[in-house]
């Protein structure tokens, strides 16, 4: 039986939402991103107030799982499902009228990043960094990357997506993405005191005021993961995609087309 990918467990109106496969790196695939909104659905059912994304492990997520993508005999058919059902679940996180809190460790890489950016507070270690990544392999970012240009900046944005630099977590606070950063052994109890202090305000005046400054900022989520869906699925099927994966795959460095 294959190990689930994510954990859910609820104490005191907080959902605990965790990426469960540290062992793995938390790759991004059909199966967490099926159990993953799965999760974030209970956490609504459930009357939650506060939805807390962590994750198990060394890093919070290596992003897609590159090492399925290269067995699959239809990759753009898989890359569209995929992305569409991790999109559904980044939807339900920006509309969730639950505050949405992500904890990272260590890399969130390719989907990673946008997945930890889709709360509306991110608490950082200083072990944490952030990058994207997309173009090593020949494909177009992912996962609601577009939307990090609202937080980080035009430019900011094209350049992590085009030149692949990481974000230290230093980097990620002073820029405005990550709400604090704390020393890794302080990370999950300091992460606490914030969840709980958030879980205790007001429910309505809480909700509201995610809805009007989400409203405000990202006028179209929808459409902007629409045309990343679409434009990731046809470089999957491009020789430059096929050439990025086969790369990884063989870990080698990856020769383009020009």
């Amino acid at each position: 039986m294959t190990p689930p990918c994510v954990d859910y467990t609820r104490t005191d109106q907080i959902a605990h939402i965790t990426l469960s496969r540290g062992d793995r790196g938390n790759p991004i695939n059909k199966q967490l991103t099926r159990e993953l909104r799965d999760a974030v659905a209970t956490a609504h059912r459930d009357g939650t107030k506060v939805i807390v994304l962590a994750s198990t492990g060394r890093f919070f997520s290596v992003g897609g799982d590159l090492s399925a993508f290269s067995s699959e005999p239809d990759l753009p058919a898989y890359v569209d499902d995929l992305a569409d059902e991790l999109h559904r679940t980044v939807i339900e996180l920006i509309r969730s009228p639950a505050i949405v809190v992500s904890i990272v460790q260590g890399p969130a890489a390719g989907a990673g990043f946008p997945l930890a950016a889709a709360a509306d507070i991110i608490i950082a270690g200083a072990s944490a960094t952030f990058i994207l990544g997309y173009s090593k392999v020949g494909l177009s970012i992912d996962g609601g990357s577009c939307l990090l240009s609202e937080t980080l900046g035009l430019h900011r944005t094209l350049r992590l997506a085009l030149l692949n630099d990481t974000l230290s977590a230093a980097e990620a606070h002073a820029a405005g993405l990550v709400a604090r950063v704390f020393d890794d052994a302080e990370l999950h109890p300091e992460a606490d005191k914030l969840i709980r202090r958030l879980a205790s305000g007001p429910r309505g005046a809480h909700a509201a005021i995610k809805r009007l400054v989400r409203d405000t900022a990202e006028a179209a989520p929808e459409r902007a993961l629409r045309v990343e869906t679409a434009a990731i699925r046809s470089l999957a099927g491009s020789s430059d995609g096929r050439e990025g994966i086969r790369a990884f795959r063989d870990k080698r460095r990856p020769v383009f087309g020009t």
